[in-house]
Formats: structure tokens, sequence, C-alpha cells
């Protein structure tokens, strides 16, 4: 009990001694604009106190993550390279590799990217304004990272363009499960107790994506509507057969001033060729596996409005996300539901959310959540607040 104690005086220590800092460094060095570039390095620190519905030996403040961005920017050139860690246990004993990318800009329209790099499916990388994301994220459709080469073109000042190939996944780090210690859900080798042993490797994936910014006569008024296609190779490695991956997805962002609302809807298909299991799969992200039914819709809306310059404090924006899966067949719909706000203070943030999660996989779920769901049915609460600093 005193060493517990101890480690969260130390948390909360730390993050007091950070809040002290009061700015961010300028971690830079060069200039973006010149031939020779720019470099600079940023991240956060980030502590938690979560309070789970499901759970009575969580209630305690204890550190989150740390995520180190390097950037490199020029007249020709930029590259990126995201990392991050985090806590479950101990220190760092999960941590991965997010982003480690290069990319040449043809003109002012045109550019390639070539390396670990985020899919470009859905209306960006984020498809909402929380801090601990929808379900679709664990589907694996939402803040996918894979090792490919993308063509990115604006075409009319106000459509963009994306077209990519990635021959593979972004690969497992450290972490203490056999190949789930990754930042994105893939497809993964089934750890020993897995009741599905079938080993699903998705390759050969293409992604386009289409996003049409429509010019208003009132620049209060911002509108785009877009859609995204994603087709890949599935190898079923323990019968050596091919079969496919087949996603898309609508969405529209619509904004007025400072108020934003984002709907994302589309439906994706898994052909696993396993005469065994044919309607669901292994996949894994943050170090631990998961069953994912192979079909279904999926759907995220997500509004906010930031209230800008509130006195001394900074930025607050409340903000609510509603996303859903809804399996096909008899499998029951997970869903995630978050009410939250955030507080931006130079280089401080705050957030407090309230997580509503039914058969959902890290809202008091299992491994059956995202296939054919908890028994009870039972809608699970989290209330998590995180503090970060930024650098």
């Amino acid at each position: 009990m005193l060493h517990r104690k101890l480690k969260v005086s130390i948390t909360t220590l730390s993050f007091l001694a950070l809040c002290q800092m009061g700015h961010t460094a300028d971690l830079s060095i060069g200039d973006p604009d010149s031939k020779e570039g720019e470099l600079k390095l940023s991240g956060f620190l980030r502590a938690k106190y979560e309070d789970k519905g499901w759970s009575k030996n969580d209630q305690k403040l204890t550190f989150d993550a740390a995520k180190f961005n390097l950037d490199y920017q020029s007249s020709l050139m930029f590259g990126h390279i995201e990392y991050r860690c985090y806590q479950f246990d101990k220190l760092c004993d999960f941590s991965a590799l997010v982003d480690g990318y290069v990319g040449y800009k043809i003109n002012p329209s045109n550019k390639i990217t070539v390396g670990l790099q985020p899919m470009p499916f859905g209306p960006g990388r984020f498809w909402e304004s929380n801090n601990y994301g929808g379900i679709v994220t664990q589907v694996g459709l939402e803040d996918v990272h894979n090792v490919g080469i993308n063509y990115n073109t604006t075409l009319f000042k106000n459509t963009d363009i994306d077209l990519g190939f990635f021959p593979t996944d972004g690969g497992n780090y450290h972490g203490k499960s056999v190949d789930s210690a990754r930042y994105s859900s893939n497809f993964v080798e089934p750890d020993p107790s897995s009741e599905i042993q079938t080993y699903l490797q998705e390759k050969n994936m293409w992604a386009a994506r289409v996003n049409h910014k429509f010019k208003l006569n009132d620049p209060d008024f911002t509108a785009s509507l877009g859609g995204s296609y994603w087709y890949a190779d599935v190898k079923n490695k323990t019968n050596n057969e091919t079969g496919d991956h087949q996603a898309w997805a609508l969405f529209s962002q619509l904004g007025y001033q400072n108020f934003q609302v984002t709907v994302t809807g589309g439906h994706h298909k898994i052909d696993n060729k396993d005469p065994i299991f044919p309607n669901v799969s292994v996949a894994g992200s943050f170090d631990y596996y998961n069953y994912l039914a192979n079909e279904g819709d999926f759907y995220t809306v997500d509004m906010s409005y930031a209230f800008k310059d509130v006195g001394k404090i900074g930025t607050i924006t409340p903000y609510a996300m509603y996303s859903a899966y809804d399996k096909k067949g008899s499998y029951k719909t997970s869903t995630r539901n978050i009410i939250g706000v955030s507080l931006d203070h130079k280089s401080l943030g705050f957030t407090a959310e309230y997580i509503m999660g039914k058969n959902d996989l890290l809202i008091g779920g299992n491994e059956y959540s995202l296939a054919q769901g908890n028994i009870g049915d039972k809608t699970q609460h989290l209330l998590k607040l995180t503090a970060a600093y930024r650098f």
C-alpha cells in the first residue's frame, strides 16, 4: 500500500512540476522554407485518472502515455517520426512506432509520401474530436497506419484526392503479447490461449479517398463531402489460401464559426478463407488480441464547439460522439458514446470524458465484444480524466 501511494505521489508531483513550466519550449533548428529545412522535436507527457463502472481497482492517478515526434520540413522534402509508449502495469510496458515516413513535394498541389503512415480512409486520421476515440478504431478502419506509398493531389483548389498502395501492415513492437503489440488494429497471429488459431495477414492494400470542399458565400460556414474505398488481400497463413478485405466510407464535415460536425458511415467485409470460423477473425492492438466480426456497417457522429480565449484559461471545447459497429447476422451491435470537455492553456491540456460502451472491447468488454458480443448486453461506464504537457 505504501509503495502504491508513493507511485501516485511521484506521478502527481511530476505533472505539477510540468505545469510550472508555463510555456512550450522551441525545440527546432533550421528554416522550413529553405532547401536545408527545419528539424523539430515535439510531443506530450500525459497522466490519467480512471473510474471504471465494472472495476473498483483503478481509481488512482497514473502515468498514461508519452508521445515523441520528430518532424523535418523543407521547400522540397518532408518527414515525420512518431513513437508512443503507454503504461498498463508498469512504465512503457507497451510501446510502438506509429509513423515513420518521408515525402517529396512535386509542386504545391502534388506530393508523394513513402513509409509507415496513416491510411487515407475516412475523413482523416481521427474521425472525432475526443481523446479516447470511437469504436471504429478497434474495428481497424480508423487511425490505421501501414507501410506503403501515397500520392496526394489537389484539384481546382477545393478537391483533395489520395491514392495509396500499402503492401504490408505496420508490424509489432514492444509488449507482452505474441503479435498484438502494435498501435493500429490489424490481423495478428493468435495467442496460444486464443479459441481461433487461424493466422491472417493483410497485404497489398489499395486505398483511395476524395474530399470536396464546397465554396460558400458566407466565410463563417464550411462544408465538405467525401468518400473512400479500401481493398486488400487477406492471406490465410494457416491453410495458405487468399481472401480479401473490402471497405467503403462516406463522410461529411460541416462547420459554422467554432461549431463543427463530422458524420461518417460505411461498410466493410472480410473473406478470411477459414472453413471453421468464416464469420470471425483474430485482430489485435495495444498488446491485446480480440475477435472481430467479418462484416458490418459502421457509423460515427461527432460534434464540438470551441470557446476560444476564455479569460486567462484558454480554449474550452465541449464535445459529444456516437459510434457504432452494426454486425451482420445474430451478433450484437457494438457502440461507444462519449460526452466530454477539453481545456487547452498554452502547453497544458486537460480532458474530462464520460464514456459509455456496449459490447465494447475497451469499456468493460472482453475478446468477444467485437464479434458475438458480451453476455448480458450491458452498457458499461468509464470516467476518464487526463492531464498533458505538450512540448
